[in-house]
């Protein structure tokens, strides 16, 4: 399909500067870097690395805007304010979409129906929750007889450093940004090097919209001796909110530590699916394939390892096996593509270095463990083949690292404590889903599995004023709804002598 490309957006897509203080700005040092296109591999922009100077005045942007102008508007003002952003975004959904899909790879039928309206719906949905959150009041005695009466205020914090994530570049952003901006803080934002055109063009809306100049900062760059390290270890940095892996979730946890600032962690994951004989089976083998596959399986939420009641494992498996094999591999364009390319060369590496691992640990090949044919147009992108195996032991790197890739291993199990010892034999604790029809066993089985979000006879099914995040190594902190204010907000107590 074709979509209009606005000259704005055709100048993004062929350089990608950073936004500082409501205008575009390169680099100081000139320095830049490749953004490629994951379906040809082909370089499509290059996109301006920030300094640590950049860094610096991104931050200095941000702390006047909250002193500023932003620090005097009511709450229902910046209520109102994101709503805008959010018509705006939807306005201009489809140049966003275009630039989401040239980043990612992703297929437009799947950004068009969750990246894309997720994405603006976060500063509604956030806007609403602000106007509506309430604090605690109490009543106390005191010896005179008199009286006193405690309440509670919620103040921003300050300047939030964001550290956005390449699998869901837009939704994942305005995720934090939403409640960030609704609390009353001002953002610098950092997304993926991999992935910044809908963080960029963002920009340009809250221009359009009339926000403050420094509300809103985006500096583009990578992690260590980059724009991400100059960024967390700026003293002027109030509270870090990251989305990604744990190990750089560490570093950015070490950085914090210089000066106390709160963290909140989205990290990894290497999340089970529970599937009992008692299940729907039709309605588990739709789930867990989505689950596994969705997004090339490039997803935090989703499942690479199956544990399956052994009475259904043969069937469960082979009827996997043909969901895998109907998915149609192709260009985000084509509507009738169920999976694109992986997001970077480096990704596709990582995920065909597992296959290749697996095959020689032995593991039975149900299906994949490749690259698909391709036409010679797309040789050069980031392609492979939705895998599944079974046989491998427990304690093999496949079961235990995340590979983040359409991949799963199956395993059966015969007693519910043997499904429930196998789910949580991980360092990771994010997410499950788990496919019985037996209610007393769903609640059973999800309280005894350490992780922040369990589904039972569902996958990816959020209802956004939810608590959302990982238990062990896979993260720290809630977001949703009040979970994301408490962070975006110090709560002050004010006692008051009656």
């Amino acid at each position: 399909m074709t979509i209009q490309q606005s000259s704005a957006l055709q100048s993004l897509l062929s350089e990608t500067k950073n936004f500082i203080g409501g205008e575009y700005v390169g680099s100081s040092a000139s320095k830049t870097f490749e953004n490629f296109d994951p379906v040809t591999g082909e370089v499509f922009a290059t996109v301006h690395e920030a300094t640590e100077e950049d860094v610096d005045t991104a931050v200095r942007a941000a702390s006047d805007a909250y002193r500023g102008e932003w620090g005097s508007l009511t709450v229902e003002a910046r209520a109102k304010l994101l709503y805008r952003v959010a018509d705006r975004i939807n306005e201009r959904f489809d140049e966003f979409l275009v630039a989401e899909c040239r980043d990612t790879g992703k297929p437009y039928s799947l950004a068009r129906h969750i990246d894309i309206p997720r994405g603006a719906a976060n500063f509604k949905i956030f806007a609403d929750v602000i106007r509506n959150v309430p604090t605690e009041t109490f009543r106390m005695e005191t010896p005179d007889g008199a009286g006193a009466l405690n309440y509670g205020v919620r103040l921003p914090k300050g300047v939030i450093a964001v550290i956005s994530p390449w699998n869901l570049p837009l939704l994942l952003m305005t995720w934090k940004v939403g409640p960030a901006l609704a609390c009353g803080n001002t953002v610098v934002v950092k997304p993926s090097e991999e992935t910044p055109s809908t963080t960029t063009l963002l920009g340009e809306v809250m221009v359009e919209v009339g926000m403050p100049a420094g509300v809103f900062n985006v500096v583009n760059g990578f992690g260590t001796n980059s724009t991400g390290e100059f960024l967390t270890r700026h003293p002027e940095v109030d509270a870090i909110t990251f989305t990604g892996e744990t190990i750089t979730g560490t570093t950015i946890m070490q950085n914090a530590a210089v000066g106390i600032r709160d963290v909140s962690f989205e990290l990894g994951g290497k999340n089970a699916g529970v599937v009992f004989a008692d299940c729907d089976m039709e309605q588990a083998l739709d789930g867990t394939a989505r689950s596994v596959f969705a997004n090339c399986g490039q997803v935090c939420l989703g499942t690479e390892r199956v544990y399956v009641e052994r009475p259904i494992f043969d069937e469960f498996v082979s009827k996997l096996k043909d969901r895998a094999e109907g998915l149609k591999i192709g260009i985000p364009t084509d509507e009738t593509t169920g999976m694109g390319p992986m997001v970077s060369r480096q990704q596709c590496e990582k995920v065909l270095s597992y296959y290749d691992k697996a095959r020689e640990l032995g593991a039975e090949i149900i299906t994949g463990g490749g690259v698909p044919d391709m036409a010679e147009a797309y040789t050069g992108g980031f392609w492979v083949q939705p895998t599944i195996w079974t046989g491998l032991a427990e304690d093999s790197p496949i079961v235990k690292q995340e590979i983040f890739g359409p991949c799963c291993h199956i395993q059966p199990f015969d007693l519910e404590e043997e499904a429930i010892r196998l789910a949580n034999d991980t360092k990771y604790g994010l997410a499950t889903a788990i496919w019985t029809t037996n209610a007393s066993r769903a609640h059973r089985v999800a309280e005894k599995i350490d992780v922040g979000i369990t589904w039972v006879n569902c996958w990816f099914l959020r209802d956004l004023r939810t608590s959302f995040g990982g238990a062990k190594q896979s993260g720290i902190g809630r977001e949703g709804g009040v979970h994301s204010i408490d962070f975006y907000t110090e709560l002050r107590n004010v006692c008051l002598k009656l």
